[in-house]
């Protein structure tokens, strides 16, 4: 077959395959239902994308010192309190609604055999999209992380009577690093807290929900929410404090850090 029988023989069949994921996509006709599961190549392209992704992109991070009891009862804590509700712990199953989701939430004491504690880190910490594994960067800090990772290291030693019998180490979550204000990261909190549910935020993607007003050329208005004159102080308080700022209105308080309310302040100082 000549080269250009077979480059024609190619383009047909990139048209073919275009037109079919088009009618799929369009038409509707990809099932979406977390009732039904992926299709199992669907499935295994997911799972290797995933795992060569964490791979590539915790390569080269400092892993510390996990050996240390106080460090892993620290980490017990927080496991129990963001953990278990979906991935379960031995002889404690997840919550109903995490046997809802699709994909199922790993099972941690399978993932602490296959994976190693770097891997552990990146994913607490930069979460996984299309899954309900959340990005914990911005409500954590490091140590904290590792704390947690340190624990669940030691979950394949565990049994059910074992873990039961541990007791957590309580404390004040770490203060993350504070420095200048950080517009890049305050355009990732913005989506992390949800802000992107109710406005229409530039550089940020999510739902077209228009709840509240568009943020566009926010960072170009004289006022906030017509109380607060429009200066990075100034947001960072209505950030903060909405429900003082101005009783009753539909901005919740979302119990943002000073160091998130500053970062994402600077972002929205940008949008002119």
């Amino acid at each position: 077959m000549s080269l250009r029988h077979r480059l024609q023989g190619a383009t047909l069949t990139l048209a073919v395959l275009a037109g079919a994921g088009t009618a799929v996509v369009f038409g509707g006709l990809y099932d979406v239902s977390a009732v039904h599961q992926h299709l199992p190549l669907t499935y295994d392209l997911l799972k290797t994308a995933m795992r060569q992704a964490v791979r590539l992109r915790a390569r080269g991070t400092e892993v510390p010192a996990l050996d240390d009891p106080v460090l892993q009862a620290r980490g017990l804590a927080h496991f129990r309190r963001h953990c278990v509700a979906c991935h379960g712990a031995p002889g404690e199953a997840p919550e109903p609604f995490a046997r809802g989701l699709t994909p199922l939430p790993s099972n941690l004491v399978d993932v602490a055999r296959r994976r190693p504690p770097a891997e552990l880190f990146w994913v607490a910490k930069h979460g996984l999209k299309m899954t309900g594994m959340p990005a914990w960067n911005a409500r954590l800090a490091d140590e904290d992380l590792w704390a947690t990772v340190a624990f669940i290291v030691q979950l394949p030693r565990l049994s059910p009577a074992d873990y039961r019998a541990l007791t957590p180490l309580e404390h004040a979550p770490a203060a993350q690093a504070a420095g200048a204000p950080d517009p890049e990261r305050g355009r990732i909190a913005l989506r992390q807290q949800m802000c992107i549910t109710c406005h229409a935020i530039p550089g940020v993607v999510g739902p077209d929900a228009p709840v509240g007003p568009s943020l566009h050329g926010i960072g170009g208005r004289a006022m906030i929410a017509g109380r607060l004159p429009n200066t990075p102080a100034g947001m960072v308080r209505w950030l903060r404090e909405p429900q003082r700022v101005k009783p009753g209105s539909a901005m919740p308080d979302l119990g943002l850090s000073e160091r998130d309310a500053r970062d994402m302040a600077a972002y929205l100082q940008t949008l002119r």
